[in-house]
């Protein structure tokens, strides 16, 4: 999971506090020289003898492009296939370890969808409850629409909203900042490529602030006509 957001990895990362760094789709990481990849695993080994590492399904595919060719391909579900950057990363650090003759095993998990299959809570069962009363009372009333939680209420959210745009990691965000601090690994980015977040991030919030206008601005008749 992760294809293309690292939501799962990153909340993963804050909330086991043992995890020494995270990848993700958002965040460009490089693996040799100054601040790279291998620097800090080789510095975290030595002071903790071992290192732990959260990868999100779609980090470092430009990297992985660079040495394994790109099969266009797609799943069962129609999505791309994209190359497994668990394996690669695995393969390059043995390499680099056995290149700086260091005695490490490395243990490989991948969790596929076990995160989606741990037993439910008495919070979840709440939840997943009210979720669906919010949707049959939507449905009985002709709309069309998804249900989630808007601001601490249940709301009924039309399909074009939740489809317009992809929800990615803010790697300029406090959340963010938050990981680079509880990992202590270093953020791989330079200033040009904070400078270009941030820009992305502005344009983001111009266009969504351009389309919320548009939709007060556009009158609606008392039956529901515009």
């Amino acid at each position: 999971m992760g294809r293309y957001s690292g939501f799962i990895a990153m909340y993963a990362t804050l909330a086991s506090r043992d995890v020494d760094c995270c990848l993700i789709p958002e965040s460009p990481f490089y693996l040799e020289g100054e601040g790279g990849l291998f620097e800090y695993i080789d510095r975290r080994l030595k002071e903790n003898n071992h290192t732990v590492i959260v990868v999100a399904e779609g980090a470092g595919q430009d990297l992985i492009a660079q040495s394994i060719p790109a099969a266009d391909q797609q799943d069962a579900s129609g999505n791309k296939l994209l190359l497994d950057v668990g394996l690669w990363l695995t393969h390059k650090i043995k390499d680099y370890c056995k290149s700086k003759k260091m005695e490490m095993t490395i243990k490989y998990i991948d969790p596929t969808y076990m995160i989606r299959a741990i037993p439910s809570n008495a919070s979840d069962n709440v939840y997943c409850t009210l979720l669906a009363h919010s949707a049959i009372h939507g449905a009985m009333a002709g709309y069309s629409f998804t249900v989630g939680m808007v601001n601490g209420r249940h709301a009924y959210i039309p399909f074009h909203r939740v489809t317009s745009t992809r929800n990615k990691v803010r790697i300029t965000d406090r959340m963010w900042a938050r990981l680079l601090s509880s990992t202590n690994q270093p953020s791989f980015l330079s200033q040009k490529d904070i400078d270009a977040a941030r820009e992305a991030d502005k344009a983001a919030n111009r266009m969504k602030s351009r389309e919320d206008a548009k939709k007060q601005s556009t009158p609606v008749l008392a039956n529901g006509e515009k």
